[in-house]
């Protein structure tokens, strides 16, 4: 029976004022093999470095197999049945795109055992299941996205990000909901705040393609961050230690994780990050990837 295997990134979203906008593919991977078998659904969850697999579900309810389905329905295939081997290696719920990474490979592996190439519809899937495109994009399209919506229609575009731009994240052990923090967020804000956060999104893209000695201006936001510092003081605190050493940083998605973008790969010394795991992860330049076997 047909064998895929998926490998995809992680990926970090918003980049401080790119609000469900920008997002940025990373180079830590989850990998899945995907056999298509006679009957049934067998699913095997590895911890390859994330941690916390215990609670993954493994049955119908799991991301992957729902992805993958979605997509056999979108090309018309009808696989009988489904065996699974998840190497996961993206923590869960720490806003570096665990589900999106794995909505992403889904959809891949039914594109794949379809012989069909991504396109335009391959986001639009792996976007309804996140509500938002900027981490499936990435995800799928590797290097820096650009995303948005038309009506119900997910957009996004790959844009080349600067070569002198090295990430470093900063990974605390505390788990964050996606529908908690942005439960925290307010109905309105004030003009001023959305005026000023529009200007240093339009630069952010700037700085990451063409001036990275822009960053720290560009990752300023008022949009969003602050009203979610609650949800993760240590992580907001580090937000702040970092950018007054001049270092170019923001919450990661919907937090915990600390994403700084910097230009040497490493973190001032005189900045306390010992609770936090910190690794410097380069983009990932190509999105996801299947073999065929």
């Amino acid at each position: 029976m047909t064998l895929l295997k998926v490998t995809v990134p992680a990926s970090s979203a918003n980049l401080g004022p790119g609000f469900d906008t920008l997002g940025l593919a990373l180079a830590l991977y989850d990998k899945v093999e995907l056999q298509i078998t006679d009957a049934g659904l067998k699913i095997e969850v590895i911890d390859a470095g994330a941690g916390d697999v215990d609670d993954v579900p493994t049955d119908e309810s799991h991301l992957v197999v729902r992805a993958f389905r979605r997509g056999c329905e979108h090309l018309g295939l009808r696989p009988p049945g489904l065996h699974l081997r998840c190497f996961n290696a993206i923590p869960h719920a720490r806003g570096l795109g665990s589900s999106a990474a794995a909505v992403v490979t889904g959809v891949a592996a039914a594109y794949a055992l379809a012989e069909k190439a991504l396109d335009d519809d391959a986001l639009q899937l792996a976007a309804e299941f996140e509500g938002h495109a900027d981490n499936a994009a990435a995800s799928l399209l590797g290097g820096f996205v650009v995303a948005w919506n038309e009506g119900e229609r997910f957009r996004a575009e790959r844009l080349q990000p600067h070569h002198d731009i090295r990430p470093v994240v900063a990974i605390p052990a505390l788990r964050s909901s996606t529908d908690a923090t942005r439960g925290l967020l307010p109905d309105r804000v004030p003009h001023a705040d959305a005026a000023f956060t529009a200007g240093r999104a339009a630069l952010a893209v700037h700085a990451l393609t063409a001036r990275p000695d822009l960053l720290l201006s560009a990752t300023e936001d008022r949009l969003h961050q602050h009203y979610r510092a609650s949800a993760y003081p240590a992580s907001s605190e580090l937000v702040r230690a970092l950018r007054a050493e001049g270092v170019a940083a923001a919450i990661s998605g919907a937090g915990p994780t600390v994403l700084a973008l910097t230009t040497g790969g490493i973190l001032p010394a005189a900045v306390d990050v010992t609770s936090f795991d910190v690794t410097e992860l380069p983009i990932d330049p190509g999105g996801v990837q299947v073999a065929a076997q």
